[in-house]
């Protein structure tokens, strides 16, 4: 098989390391990659970028299945594209990836069918929203309604903090178009869970859980960031908390779904917070998570192309899906100053032999440098989590770039 993987970050270094291991592969072509991707068995980076550059590029040279990694491309519709041409992509069209495109889209879907999640209301007026505000019990989360790079989710403590919150997001624009209109809804407090789930439209599987560490310092302090670092399963998960995810988020989604008639052929990122042993809906993503899926990967038994394959012919009732019987460990190591403004161009050296997934970086005259906000990430597996994380962070220490920041405390908090 000839495949296709479009993106240029950590996750889809990860997809295609996974990838370059199926037997079923002779060749993938990384749109537009990375140095990571690039030095990977099988690999070749293509520098396109529009979906009609890559449309051509699959037809030209007889590309069997493509992957996509950033739910930018299925919210501008390059499912519903592929599916014009005949061309086999897995992932959901236009209209279904409203599930990530809309907070407001997704809250009401989430109501409709009786999905478990935070009291909330929308608004697409300051004022209103303001209004609202004056009798609310803080703190309050307030969201983006559209794509907003994970960064688009703020609590604030007070309603000075939720002006001033309001303000950037709908009139200053700082998400553009995207915080123009937005979700204010109650804030819940307890721990994360994000939970991955295969559907090929008629059948679901449970993939794998993780627990993602999603602010800039320690304790989960500061601003949200694409995301320091994940574990893989989640430590917390258990037999109990488990049926009460099935039956009151992913069995009620995966019926909305169906009821909507939405097209709909591939993973579904449920982001989950359990409060008092209660799992509440969060956010819906249409696409693997990164940092999850750097974390997830190395642990899966399974050829992954056989996997999306099942999941494209609607067969994943045929598949069992297999992990190793591990807990691995996932460390961003980012630029500091991320997620706002920092320098790049330092060179990297590496003396590890740790498995390490590339995104922000770049190759100058035979030199790898650093060349964007979340630079690489450094994963390591073991028995229990405290092996994981030592072997991780030990491996860390053996990386070296100017502005290197990472959080010391990825999987420790529990």
């Amino acid at each position: 098989m000839r495949v296709a993987i479009i993106g240029n970050g950590g996750r889809e270094h990860a997809i295609a390391w996974k990838l370059s291991k199926s037997e079923k592969i002779e060749k993938i072509f990384c749109i537009p990659g990375n140095v990571g991707t690039n030095i990977e068995n099988k690999c070749e980076n293509i520098k396109i970028d529009s979906i009609e550059e890559i449309i051509k590029f699959v037809k030209n040279n007889k590309i069997d299945f493509t992957i996509v990694g950033p739910e930018k491309y299925f919210i501008d519709g390059i499912v519903d594209e592929f599916q014009k041409e005949n061309l086999k992509i897995i992932g959901p069209d236009k209209r279904a990836s409203l599930l990530e495109g809309s907070k407001i889209y997704a809250k009401k879907f989430a109501k409709k069918y009786n999905i478990q999640t935070a009291k909330y209301k929308d608004f697409n007026n300051i004022d209103n929203a303001l209004l609202y505000l004056k009798n609310k019990k803080f703190p309050v989360v307030i969201k983006a309604d559209g794509l907003a790079a994970g960064k688009g989710v703020i609590i604030v403590n007070d309603y000075n903090e939720a002006k001033v919150a309001l303000k950037s997001f709908m009139i200053d624009g700082i998400f553009s178009e995207a915080g123009k209109k937005v979700v204010i809804e109650e804030y819940l407090k307890g721990y994360e869970m994000s939970v991955f789930v295969l559907f090929d439209g008629e059948n679901y599987k449970l993939f794998q859980t993780a627990m993602d560490h999603k602010k800039i310092y320690e304790r989960e302090k500061g601003p949200n960031t694409g995301g320091m670092g994940a574990i893989s399963p989640h430590p917390k998960l258990n037999e109990d908390l488990l049926k009460k995810i099935e039956n009151k988020i992913i069995k009620p989604t995966i019926n909305g779904i169906k009821e909507e008639k939405l097209n709909y052929n591939g993973i579904l990122f449920i982001g989950l917070i359990i409060q008092n042993n209660e799992p509440y809906l969060l956010e819906y993503n249409v696409r693997f998570g990164d940092p999850e899926t750097q974390a997830i990967l190395p642990l899966l038994e399974n050829d992954l192309m056989e996997i999306f394959e099942k999941t494209y012919n609607k067969e994943l009732n045929k598949i069992d899906i297999k992990w190793k019987n591990k807990i691995s460990c996932c460390v961003v190591a980012v630029s500091k100053g991320y997620p706002f403004n920092y320098e790049k161009g330092f060179e990297i050296t590496i003396d590890t032999n740790s498995q390490i997934f590339y995104a922000g970086t770049t190759l100058k005259n035979g030199k790898l440098l650093t060349d964007g906000g979340r630079v690489l990430s450094v994963v390591e597996y073991d028995d229990n989590i405290k092996k994981a994380r030592e072997k991780a962070y030990k491996s860390l220490q053996k990386i070296k770039f100017k502005n290197m920041y990472y959080r010391k405390d990825i999987g420790n908090m529990l």
